[in-house]
């Protein structure tokens, strides 16, 4: 496990990872998941095992810190995400995020250019404000507070034993921080930044039983590759990984 410090204050975000080939691939997770838990399984696969691979938890999530003084927004996120980076030597590297780990991703290739070249991004957050089904959505409904005192367990309750299992090991306040962070979106908001990053190779993975991706058609003709993949819902790493690892690969 290695570590880095992202808030000059001592908090350090963490992450683990596999020797191989350069340039990297980094995993990021979602809101209240864990990289190497949505991740490791497809790394490990034949097509992309001799990768090295970096499996790293944003802040507030999984093995890494969880500052109280901590705003937790994309940007933040981001500049996080960076320090990892710049600690591990990576440069150029290939991000794999998921979720609102997609968010963090197009705003980390936005801040810092340099370290990201390929995007693959999984039901990424593009939009501001998403309706009220989205799972941001639910933890943002709650004040910071009452969170913190009820909501997490109510919301815990909830969400199913999937999601539970890693959002159990994220800091309440840090995750209703984050949700909060995500529902506000960035500026530029991740949509316009996506379409815009023509020096960054883009993919763009929809579960099929998602439904169409709003304003995909746009997305492509800025070239960004948008897959639907069959058969698959949020977490298409875990409903279709033979898709998800070609997507990853590069192969049609």
């Amino acid at each position: 496990m290695r570590q880095a410090e992202f808030d000059g204050r001592g908090g350090h975000v963490r992450w683990t990872e596999t020797p191989g080939s350069e340039p990297a691939r980094v995993y990021v997770h979602g809101l209240g998941a864990a990289s190497a838990v949505y991740h490791a399984h497809i790394a490990a696969r034949p097509e992309l095992a001799s990768r090295r691979s970096l499996f790293v938890d944003l802040p507030g999530h999984g093995i890494s810190d969880r500052p109280v003084d901590f705003g937790y927004t994309l940007e933040e996120h981001a500049d996080a995400l960076a320090a990892a980076l710049d600690a591990a030597d990576v440069t150029g590297a290939e991000l794999v995020a998921h979720s609102m780990g997609g968010s963090v991703a197009i705003v980390l290739a936005h801040r810092r250019p340099d370290l990201v070249a390929r995007l693959v991004l999984t039901e990424a957050n593009l939009d501001a404000f998403p309706p009220p089904t989205a799972g941001s959505s639910g933890i943002a409904s709650y004040t910071e507070d009452e969170f913190v005192d009820d909501g997490y367990a109510r919301v815990l309750a909830k969400v199913g034993l999937l999601w539970a299992a890693t959002m159990r090991l994220a800091d309440p306040r840090a995750l209703h921080r984050s949700a909060v962070g995500l529902r506000r979106g960035s500026d530029p908001v991740m949509r316009d930044i996506l379409a815009g990053l023509e020096a960054v190779e883009r993919v763009y993975l929809q579960g099929g039983l998602t439904g169409e991706l709003d304003g995909a058609d746009a997305l492509e003709a800025a070239g960004v590759l948008v897959v639907t993949v069959p058969g698959a819902g949020h977490n298409v790493m875990f409903d279709n990984p033979d898709a998800f690892a070609r997507a990853v690969a590069g192969v049609a």
